[in-house]
């Protein structure tokens, strides 16, 4: 029987406070889901369940990876898709790993001003609604050449559960229900988005009701048969390019045709003697995490304490310094050339420690680049098998349910990624973001990403599989689970649940979630100079592995399970599934 930890639905993270032995306020959690042969973390339960029968039937860890990711277009729709694209993270058994890039891309009629009007002023919303908004998707070639080149089952078999759970339908649970309820309004903008998630009356289903997508379910059974052809080279592409050209959209049939997967060598660095893989650019993520991660190396944090106003002084600085290199030097490989080897050096690391103030505040105006003129609706998935190979999966469709448009009779919500590109250098994107010309529009070009699938080493050996959702916060709440786990030696549950602080350099702000920080905390770091932004809710939805242990302490110990599982108590249908 497999090792279940179901999240309680409503349960929040202002409830059950507990005063941890650092002395940082977190919510108390439950114990992480264990298991001996395998470990799938998904968003949504009925995927997380694919994933495992995926691994017990054989199929080794991006099987599983493609299964789930198939499953959670179906049950979850708000960022699970194959309208969107994304980072799959693999380290193999032998320590070897690589990274697939299969990120939307803009259009070959897209231009670098196409959402800002006469004034040069960005048009409200062309970037985030309709089908303007909409880059070429991902997914699905990502998910075939992910199979094709490292999966062993047959794509028939990885997809049927997909398949069925769109024909057939799946019972909505409350977290399911919240999303569309909270969507309803955006999603009956459009008529075909409409007819799959409103009902009759206009009205959004309901806790208990079953949802069914036959449209999605002819669309995928398409995929299953023809693979990425079907997609990219048959209807599927002509239904989206008809559905664009005929409401305001630039989407052409080369767009599709043209698409290429890119394998990319991930970036790696050290930390504490633990190495980290993560994601290379398009993203920034791997490289700004390496980076804040070795500035924070010069740092006694276990000492500081987690939560502690020192602890977090030297975190929000190194996020200051970092997030302006990411949203000014970052972009795409094949049209910028990304200055990583100096962004990962330790050396770099040090000069920027030198900069920081240990009394106050610094001041990210200070820092303005000369020349300088993500919603919360990604998900990750994370996933080990018996082997060891390690797989960490964040796609997206940007916002929540994308652009809200779904090309008639295809069935697929299409993405929104198009306003992660700059607009308009010094104007602030979805998610506040103030980026560079590195990340303007052209044609065939991969917006910047904050998305970081990464999985941690110890001695040759997996340790952690971690990543999130969270728009700009991704990387930083990656990054912090990383730290809670090694310096603060939470288990994963409690490293993952951890309440959370965000700094992106602008907006020159500290973001806490409810009770991240004690009393005492913010008024020293008021008194330092930090504008501090108390947050009245949460954000991310985690998804992490452990290997060894549920804490650094066990695994010191042995006797731990060997791999412990824990989504984030933020994600109301997650679960964590160990065998």
């Amino acid at each position: 029987m497999p090792l279940t930890r179901r999240t309680l639905i409503g349960v929040t993270l202002s409830l059950a406070i507990a005063l941890a032995p650092s002395g940082a306020l977190h919510a108390a959690s439950p114990q992480p889901a264990k298991g001996e042969h395998g470990m799938v973390v998904t968003a949504q339960h009925l995927a997380s369940e694919v994933g495992v029968e995926v691994l017990k039937k054989g199929g080794n860890a991006v099987d599983a990876a493609v299964a789930v990711g198939y499953a959670l277009a179906v049950v979850y729709p708000n960022a699970g898709n194959i309208g969107g694209g994304g980072f799959m993270t693999i380290r193999f058994k032998d320590g070897k790993s690589t990274f697939l890039d299969f990120r939307e891309r803009a259009p070959l009629a897209a231009t670098k001003t196409m959402y800002l009007d006469k004034d040069g002023n960005p048009v409200k919303g062309a970037s985030l609604d309709g089908y303007l908004a909409v880059g070429v998707p991902g997914s699905v070639a990502g998910f075939e050449m992910a199979r094709e080149k490292y999966g062993t089952l047959p794509r028939q078999d990885l997809m049927a559960p997909a398949i069925a759970y769109a024909k057939d339908g799946f019972i909505l649970d409350q977290g399911d229900a919240a999303s569309f309820a909270s969507n309803a309004a955006r999603l009956a903008k459009d008529p075909a988005a409409a007819a799959i998630f409103l009902k009759p009356d206009g009205k959004p289903y309901g806790a208990g009701e079953r949802l069914l997508q036959p449209d999605l379910a002819a669309s995928l059974a398409a995929i299953s048969e023809k693979g990425a052809d079907a997609f990219y080279k048959g209807a599927i592409a002509d239904a989206i390019v008809k559905a664009s050209g005929a409401r305001g959209g630039i989407l052409a049939k080369a767009d599709f045709e043209q698409y290429k997967v890119r394998e990319l060598q991930p970036v790696s660095c050290t930390y504490r003697g633990y190495e980290i893989t993560s994601s290379p650019p398009p993203s920034s993520g791997g490289v700004i995490i390496c980076e804040i991660l070795n500035v924070l190396e010069g740092y006694p944090l276990s000492y500081l304490g987690a939560g502690s106003a020192e602890t977090v002084h030297v975190m929000v600085e190194a996020m200051r310094y970092a997030y302006v290199d990411r949203n000014s030097a970052l972009g795409d490989p094949d049209f910028v050339d990304n200055p990583v080897s100096k962004l990962l050096d330790k050396g770099y690391a040090k000069e920027i420690r030198d900069k920081i103030d240990p009394f106050r505040a610094g001041v990210s105006q200070d820092l303005m680049p000369k020349g300088f003129g993500e919603s919360k609706e990604t998900t990750h998935y994370s996933i080990i098998d018996d082997d060891g190979n390690a797989v960490a999966v964040t796609y997206t469709l940007n916002g929540s349910f994308g652009a809200g448009v779904v090309a008639d009779g295809s069935g697929i919500l299409l993405n929104n990624e198009m306003d992660d590109f700059t607009q308009k250098p010094g104007v602030p994107n979805l998610y506040g973001l103030v980026q560079g010309e590195a990340n303007a529009i052209q044609p065939k070009k991969t917006p910047l990403s904050s998305m970081s699938p990464t999985i941690v080493a110890k001695d040759g050996k997996p340790f952690m599989v971690i990543g999130s959702p969270g728009g700009s916060r991704i990387i930083t709440i990656t990054l912090e689970a990383i730290v809670n786990v090694i310096d603060h030696g939470m288990n994963i549950q409690e490293a993952i649940d951890a309440s959370r602080i965000h700094h992106q350099w602008l907006p020159d702000t500290i973001y806490v979630e409810p009770f991240g920080l004690s009393p005492d905390a913010e008024k020293l770091l008021a008194g330092m100079g930090y504008h501090l932004d108390l947050a009245d809710s949460t954000w991310g939805q985690a998804a992490g592995i452990l290997v060894g242990g549920k804490s650094l302490a066990e695994i010191e110990k042995g006797g731990g399970a060997r791999y412990n599982g824990a989504i984030d108590s933020r994600a109301a249908s997650g679960e964590a599934i160990g065998y």
